[in-house]
């Protein structure tokens, strides 16, 4: 691109980065010292914006720039993504939003810990929620890398370093001084912004073949350079048996890895009822499955456009393909069309990392502060009535002074974890910056379906579920995930894993949730039936009452 159409782009960039930083001033001016504000935006949000703020936390750049890219490469497989991504909210919607509304506090651990043990249980909770958000942060640092690489120049490795690091920068200011509310806003912004621009391309795509799809698919297969195998399942998960097991073991990890995501969990607190937070995944379905049809199109509208060779050779993970299909259809390279296109896009897509890392790390500080800080310090006492410290809160509230600072720590903390975990996912974004986000997202959701989705289910359903199970389901799944990953062509072994140079391959897949969920669940079941201590028939009954009815919902 020239001078002038990379001064438009960035002058875009900076409109929205400008409007977002005074949502996160203004908000910060609130009175921002309560935990009940800071994590859960004082719980005042509609269902509808509490559905465009989950919609804009969930449609990730492993959506926008992944999955597209995805397809663009590989054709058919790539709709895995795509419909396993919509399918997750099936899940979401019939086992957990209603019931983890009425349980919890802030986080995935209030849920757990309401009938258990709080400090062992929150501990093993918090440490799943902190890895599976710095997993899925390193996704979207990658996608920012690989963005503005392109804008700046193709493949600078300066400028996605750089970019790396100021996207890091700013989720740590959105979310130490706007906390829940700034970031919610900010998340709705960025589902409009989206979906608008989505719908845009994909209007023009398919105006480009007077709205013929038999033909678009056609020339997509024709310029991939695999010709009808391209839409035919089998070009990247066919083959040997061991592609095969890597797409069922992906399928398992999107469906079911969405329901154990801190970061959706948490946005089902910021709604005043367990029914609007029901009616806020309704909304969040039918913008998230708009959008994900969409992203079908525009994966084979680049392939059909811009030629997968052309997007391949732009980045090899493909991350690039829905920034170079704007370029061709705004009238191509050099022209104003082409730049104000792109940068349009490129600004949407910029808007979208932000956004979800804005939210991915303020549910992680969370679990920092809510759950590890306050377990460690012993701020927190055990077995609560509801899991959630009411009962100790109303014990301060009665000796006076002694609340405010206890309260106020705890945000100050989840700040200062905001910082740190900023700080990790830069370093793993640099290291990490060759793959595929959709991919890397993939990991995370395998990571997630395997250690919290087992405790959470079964909390909610199984009466028999005690604190060693709770705590053996959690690392049962988590230990094993993260070791698979480490032993797999993603890490070593192969040309594109992330240490090229060395092979310490042991695990044949390149996702774990085959092997991983399984275990999760296993180790839970097997550190109930084993278990010492008999499961509190009380705590299961009120916890049951509580999640069926919300009666004595926070």
């Amino acid at each position: 691109m020239t001078g002038d159409h990379q001064t438009l782009a960035l002058l875009l960039f900076s409109a929205f980065v400008a409007v977002t930083l005074a949502i996160t001033t203004w908000v910060s001016r609130r009175r921002q010292g309560s935990a009940e504000e800071f994590y859960a935006g004082g719980r005042l949000f509609s269902p509808m914006e509490n559905g465009f703020a989950i919609a804009g936390d969930y449609m990730s750049a492993a959506s926008f720039l992944g999955i597209s890219g995805l397809i663009a490469l590989f054709g058919y497989d790539g709709l895995l993504y795509s419909v396993g991504f919509l399918v997750a909210w099936l899940v979401v919607l019939f086992l957990v939003a209603e019931l983890v509304r009425n349980c919890g506090r802030f986080t995935l651990a209030d849920v757990v810990a309401a009938r258990m043990a709080e400090r062992p249980v929150r501990i093993a909770a918090g440490t799943s929620s902190v890895t599976v958000s710095v997993l899925y942060l390193v996704a979207q640092m990658v996608g920012a890398g690989s963005l503005v690489a392109l804008l700046l120049g193709g493949t600078s490795e300066a400028a996605r370093s750089w970019t790396v690091i100021g996207v890091g920068a700013l989720m740590v200011v959105y979310v130490s001084l706007g906390g829940m509310r700034a970031t919610t806003w900010i998340q709705i912004i960025k589902a409009v912004l989206l979906m608008a621009g989505t719908v845009a391309l994909t209007v023009l795509v398919l105006l480009r073949f007077h709205g013929d799809i038999n033909q678009l698919l056609t020339t997509a297969a024709e310029r991939s350079g695999h010709g009808l195998e391209f839409l035919a399942p089998g070009l990247r998960y066919g083959g040997d048996w061991t592609a095969r097991l890597d797409f069922i073991s992906l399928g398992l990890a999107l469906v079911l890895g969405t329901a154990g995501l801190p970061h959706i969990l948490s946005r089902f607190y910021t709604v005043p009822t367990a029914r609007a937070a029901r009616r806020s995944v309704v909304w969040a379905i039918g913008l998230i499955g708009g959008f994900y049809l969409m992203t079908i199109v525009l994966g084979f509208g680049a392939a059909a456009v811009v030629g997968t060779d052309a997007v391949r050779a732009s980045n090899a993970a493909g991350n690039t393909a829905v920034p170079l299909l704007a370029l061709d259809l705004g009238g191509g390279a050099g022209s104003t069309g082409g730049a104000v296109l792109f940068a349009i896009v490129a600004a949407i897509a910029f808007a979208t990392i932000l956004a979800v890392v804005a939210g991915i790390t303020l549910a992680s500080s969370a679990s920092v502060a809510h759950d590890l800080y306050a377990s460690f310090s012993g701020r927190r006492g055990s077995g609560s009535a509801d899991g959630s410290g009411r009962t100790r809160w109303r014990g301060r509230r009665r000796q006076g002074r002694k609340t405010g600072p206890k309260r106020y720590s705890e945000v100050a903390v989840a700040r200062i974890a905001a910082v740190g975990i900023g700080a990790a996912a830069i370093g793993l974004g640099l290291l990490a910056r060759d793959l595929n986000v959709a991919f890397l997202v993939g990991l995370a959701f395998a990571v997630a379906a395997s250690a919290n989705l087992p405790v959470l289910l079964y909390s909610l359903f199984w009466r028999n579920f005690t604190t060693r199970g709770a705590v053996w389901s959690v690392y049962g799944g988590l230990v094993p995930a993260m070791v698979l990953v480490v032993l797999s062509p993603v890490v070593s072994g192969s040309p594109e894993a992330l240490f090229p140079g060395v092979d310490f391959q042991l695990f044949p897949l390149q996702n774990p949730g085959l092997v991983s969920i399984p275990l999760g669940f296993l180790a839970g079941w097997l550190g109930t039936v084993t278990s010492p201590e008999a499961p509190d028939e009380a705590r299961h009954a009120e916890t049951e009452v509580r999640a069926l009815t919300g009666a004595g919902a926070v």
